[in-house]
């Protein structure tokens, strides 16, 4: 037994749930493998450019940002699937949140982690990230992030870990140091008792430890919302034709949210797959959440409508330049394309029930994911290469090694995300149990409440 967990008097659920993290097939060692690969790509590609200067990347004059900060806004973005699905479907007492709401922390947490180092990387050498504490200036909204998104990223971790404990518990329980189990079994045991913190469910433990889960999740609402906002006030505080708006902030937090339940879609279905989680994540959260999906398709496209139409019937020339390079000249097939993958897609497939299966959800999720990151990519560059000041026309075109770390950054996001379900469930046990508990209670009482009708109809009649 390779994790070295217990499986006599184990539940259905816990069989299916705990079934990955004691075994490791051949087809995860190749996965893991290959993105092994890429990350070392990555690394090698960022050590070239830290030796080498930003001159190995397409970066130049006016343009100054490029790949690495749109890739910084998309991971900031899909961090939202965790907060602001999970958190909210918590506080309003949605049921069928139960399965998916671990997957959906750990996009948080590992997007967050990815989206800070895309700052480092932007910098060019690696010693000028402690420039932005020693020298850094408040009145500048490259600090505002730097505060947010490190407030953020202590929120998420907690929000991730309080709900972690009790099933840490029950690995720590099931640990057994018996023939078979040696030193892989050991670490585990060691590493489950110590994140446990000796907890052993009574009720005193569990009242607290959901008040905490609670109080995170009504504050890290508002944190989250603040992050992608001051996202936005980085580019709204800049006099960049098509980025002094007022417009960004709520923009930013639409697509934030867009992206996240999109890109927890793509996991979810990936997990459930690999993992054989059919049983617990099934149609009804797929179905509820593409809903859910294609609401938020509909409020993105309200947002570009009026964000382009506004700029199109103004007056201001750099602006209608910046439009003139998106709507008919060299970005046209990046805008056209990410009008396709953020709403002809997801309208044409997940606007039907029959869409809305895990086939269906992914394919429209991955169309999201995609168009999403165009997206930043038409916000970014056809502003840069237009300034207000300066030269009429710049140009811009990603190097490979730009493209390397960008391939290592997200083989590194996947990679992380799995190494971290091969060591704690993929589904939250205690929850999905206590969700069984309540649904038994309800359909108890509507069976108490039938009879006691069908009594009192019985008494009338007689």
């Amino acid at each position: 037994m390779e994790a070295g967990l217990a499986a006599q008097h184990e539940t259905a659920l816990e069989s299916i749930v705990l079934a990955p993290l004691r075994q490791t097939g051949r087809q995860f060692r190749l996965v893991c493998a290959g993105l092994g690969l890429l990350v070392l790509v990555g690394i090698f590609a960022v050590a070239r450019q830290w030796t080498l200067g930003l001159g190995v990347t397409g970066l130049n004059r006016p343009v100054y940002w490029g790949v690495y900060i749109v890739d910084f806004v998309f991971f900031i973005g899909i961090s939202h699937a965790g907060t602001l699905i999970s958190a909210i479907l918590r506080v309003t007492q949605a049921e069928w949140r139960r399965p998916i709401t671990r997957i959906a922390e750990a996009i948080t947490f590992f997007a967050l982690i990815l989206g800070a180092l895309q700052i480092w990387i932007d910098l060019g050498r690696p010693e000028r990230i402690v420039f932005l504490f020693y020298w850094g200036r408040f009145q500048s909204p490259l600090l505002w992030d730097v505060t947010c998104v490190s407030v953020y990223m202590l929120s998420s971790t907690l929000y991730l870990y309080l709900p972690l404990i009790p099933d840490l518990a029950r690995l720590r329980d099931r640990m057994i140091g018996g023939e078979g189990d040696g030193r892989r079994g050991a670490w585990r045991l060691r590493l489950y008792t110590a994140m446990a913190l000796g907890w052993h469910g009574g009720r005193e433990q569990r009242r607290r430890l959901e008040r905490g889960i609670g109080v995170m999740a009504i504050l890290i609402i508002p944190i989250a919302v603040s992050v992608h906002t001051v996202v936005s006030w980085i580019f709204g505080m800049n006099m960049q034709p098509m980025w002094h708006s007022t417009i960004l902030g709520p923009y930013f937090v639409v697509g934030a949210i867009y992206s996240g339940i999109a890109m927890l879609f793509i996991f979810m279905t990936i997990i459930r797959r690999a993992w054989h989680l059919e049983p617990i994540i099934g149609a009804r959260q797929y179905d509820y959440l593409g809903i859910l999906l294609l609401v938020m398709s509909a409020f993105w496209g309200y947002f570009t409508l009026s964000e382009y139409l506004t700029t199109g019937y103004g007056t201001m020339v750099q602006d209608t330049q910046v439009l003139a390079a998106k709507l008919s000249q060299e970005f046209a097939p990046w805008f056209y394309g990410m009008l396709v993958c953020n709403v002809v897609i997801p309208f044409g497939v997940l606007l039907w029930r029959r869409g809305r299966t895990p086939l269906g959800c992914f394919v429209a999720s991955l169309a999201i994911v995609v168009g999403m990151w165009v997206e930043r990519f038409t916000i970014v560059i056809p502003t840069l290469t237009r300034p207000s000041l300066g030269p009429a026309n710049g140009s811009y075109a990603p190097t490979w090694n730009e493209l390397a770390i960008m391939a290592g950054s997200l083989a590194l996001f996947a990679l992380l995300f799995l190494l971290f379900f091969k060591l704690f469930p993929a589904i939250s046990l205690w929850e999905v149990e206590e969700g069984e508990v309540v649904a038994l209670a309800r359909q108890k009482a509507q069976e108490l409440a039938e009879e006691g009708l069908e009594g009192l109809h019985g008494t009338l009649a007689g």
